[in-house]
């Protein structure tokens, strides 16, 4: 084996770390076990949209997979009804544990029975994991007494009473409520190795902000940036199109209480405003599209609607500013305000007239549309001063940037939110960008630099605006991997009833994603092999209730947007569809609606999912065949060079005094 200077030094560093040859033998050893490991289990899901309740279940229940191991475990051993008992116990245990013990007549006898059981699935879920892994999984609370638990059998003679002991123990010290809340959350936190999120976290369902404190408190996770998302992003760092956009659209899903409450965002500027320009106006077609409980009266509803009509003004105008001073963008054809003919009602699109349905526009001077009048400017000013100031949302985009990308490369697969650009022959879509042209994965890395540069460039004196504007063309450029539209038509859906003015051309990737030759370029593109690999892509919700099928290109792409958000589910058919690929292969998991967490809670009911297998491995995957598996190899390797240069006396072994 050769040896160079440069591996010498780095050698000398890693000897830091393993000083002796006992050490690195010692280590070499422990990762080669690893590598025999069955492979984690992923859990993949998108477009969340802000349904906390029907997210936060299906990620507790782990699309099924915990009841799964529940049935595997106890088999016809308890009945159903006591399998579903438990299961709710695991999804969650604070609020399942409160309503047990106010029924439960033999308390003591519930919880030596219950905690059984939950070291059985305990010790199944962590069975695939090394016990160090699993040691760093452990709360702190309880970590010595779970770890003895599970590698002791209660049915081992010579520790049948130590092990009994531990149990009665927990209950006589009145800690089996701590204890089964800690094993629970160990069971969900061990059930799922990674989880992965294909997009659009934001916009329309009522409590995105939840949905991240859940996201923060992951133990292992990515996200693929959605449109949604980046319109979020950009909002944070003060980009006032979308700041704009991100109230419009509240505003339209009756999610203000979400910017109010949740973020702490000061909306009264804007109200009063509406108040006073539209305070004649009925805005008719601004009616809120109410999905929640939320019972309005007369008056709040018009405040609403008055609200949604002025944000939305304010939008047409930021973005046109955007598109003016980029004309590289070629999206002139969304510039509209000048071509309204204000006296007649009337718009030309695409050489013809169309009658518009409200023709009230107090804050639009015509000989200057686009002009933000001083009152408009003054609300988006202070709005863009809360949304800089907002402690909860700087928070929550600063951990969507550090754990997001445009895509990702895992496991030998592919996942991005939207698409990749293509021309209608199949080709990749050459974009410029300052000059020089991108495709494929040179577009999206040269995407994803820009949004960052734009993030840590945030507190500069002098912030870059193209790079402000290229983060607002992800969310409606024609040729944006986020959007992948001709056009966002948002003016015409408010303005004109003629629908076929309402038509979003998709890019040719949405005809050509079943087309196995073009998955498979996609797939060498990234740098995969067809053959095994796999796309996972969100975005456009799949229309089960019209026969589209989730899976195309003979199984090499896997859509999963089936709708979780509740404004999607008259579309799909369904409430949502999520993916599992684990050491035995990969499985789509389609949902039923989710009613309530307080019903799931108090009866039992989780949602039904049915299941389907896409993907069977004839050999049950382990480590070794997943990136892990890579970095364990190359780590072995380093440390096989290290134990050599001790052997032949290159480098000198470190033995510290105990």
């Amino acid at each position: 084996m050769d040896l160079n200077k440069n591996d010498l030094h780095y050698l000398g560093l890693l000897s830091r770390s393993y000083p002796t040859i006992q050490k690195a033998s010692t280590e070499i050893i422990n990762l080669y076990s690893i590598l025999n490991l069955p492979k984690g289990t992923e859990h993949y899901m998108s477009d969340i949209h802000g349904e906390y309740e029907a997210f936060t279940h299906i990620l507790n229940n782990a699309s099924g997979v915990i009841m799964r191991k529940i049935n595997d475990i106890f088999k016809d051993n308890i009945r159903s009804k006591e399998k579903k008992s438990l299961a709710t116990l695991i999804f969650y245990p604070k609020r399942k544990l409160k309503i047990v013990l106010r029924e439960e007549q033999n308390p003591e006898e519930w919880f030596r029975l219950t905690l059984l059981r939950l070291i059985e699935v305990c010790r199944s879920v962590s069975s695939k994991y090394t016990r160090s892994k699993v040691r760093k999984s452990l709360p702190k609370d309880f970590a010595y007494v779970i770890e003895e638990l599970l590698h002791e059998k209660g049915s081992t003679v010579n520790k049948q009473d130590y092990y009994n002991g531990i149990i009665n123990s927990i209950i006589s010290t009145k800690r089996a409520n701590e204890f089964i809340i800690a094993i629970c959350t160990l069971i969900r936190n061990l059930v799922i190795d990674r989880l992965h999120i294909v997009g659009d976290i934001y916009d329309r369902g009522e409590s995105p902000e939840k949905v991240m404190e859940v996201l923060m408190e992951h133990n292992s996770l990515d996200i693929q940036w959605g449109n949604h998302d980046v319109v979020w992003m950009g909002a944070a760092l003060g980009c006032e199109a979308y700041i704009a956009t991100v109230l419009r659209i509240a505003a339209r899903y009756d999610n203000l209480r979400t910017i109010e409450e949740s973020y702490g965002i000061n909306t009264l500027p804007l109200a009063t405003f509406s108040l006073e320009i539209y305070q004649n106006d009925p805005c008719e077609q601004f009616l809120p599209k109410l999905t929640g409980n939320y019972e309005y009266t007369k008056k709040q509803l018009a405040l609403l609607s008055r609200i949604h009509k002025a944000i939305s003004i304010i939008q047409f105008k930021l973005e046109a500013q955007i598109i003016k001073r980029n004309p590289q963008f070629e999206m002139n054809d969304r510039l509209l305000l000048d071509k309204i003919d204000y006296e007649k009602g009337t718009i030309v699109l695409d050489g013809k007239t169309y009658k518009l349905n409200d023709t009230n526009f107090p804050t639009i001077d015509p000989k200057d549309p686009y002009k933000l009048t001083k009152e408009e400017n003054e609300v988006i000013n202070r709005l863009k001063f809360s949304f800089l100031n907002s402690e909860k949302l700087q928070k929550h985009i600063k951990f969507i940037f550090d754990k997001g990308s445009m895509y990702l490369v895992y496991n030998s697969n592919l996942l991005y939110h939207g698409c990749i650009p293509l021309n209608k022959d199949g080709s990749f879509k050459k974009i410029k960008i300052l000059g020089k042209e991108y495709y494929g994965k040179s577009l999206v890395d040269k995407l994803d630099q820009i949004a960052r540069r734009y993030y840590f460039n945030k507190n500069n004196s002098i912030p870059s605006s193209y790079e402000m504007d290229c983060m607002w063309y992800l969310w409606s450029g024609p040729d944006s991997p986020l959007f992948g539209k001709s056009k966002m038509a948002t003016f015409e859906r408010y303005f004109i009833n003629d629908k076929k003015t309402h038509i979003e051309i998709p890019n040719p990737y949405f005809d050509l994603r079943d087309d196995v030759k073009t998955v498979d370029k996609i797939l060498k593109e990234f740098n995969l092999d067809p053959e095994t690999s796999h796309i996972v892509n969100g975005h456009i919700p799949v229309k089960y209730c019209k026969g589209e099928n989730p899976v195309k290109a003979n199984g090499k792409l896997i859509v999963i947007d089936g709708g979780l958000a509740k404004t999607y589910q008259p579309v799909t058919g369904i409430a949502g569809c999520t993916l599992i690929y684990n050491s035995y292969g990969l499985i789509l998991v389609t949902h039923k609606p989710f009613v309530s967490t307080k019903e799931a809670i108090e009866k039992d009911k989780d949602v039904f999912s049915s299941q389907k297998i896409l993907e069977q491995n004839a050999i049950r995957k382990k480590v070794g065949d997943t990136d892990i598996g890579i970095e364990i190899k190359q780590q072995i390797k380093e440390l096989e060079k290290l134990l050599y240069a001790y052997r032949e006396g290159l480098i000198n072994e470190y033995y510290k005094e105990e």
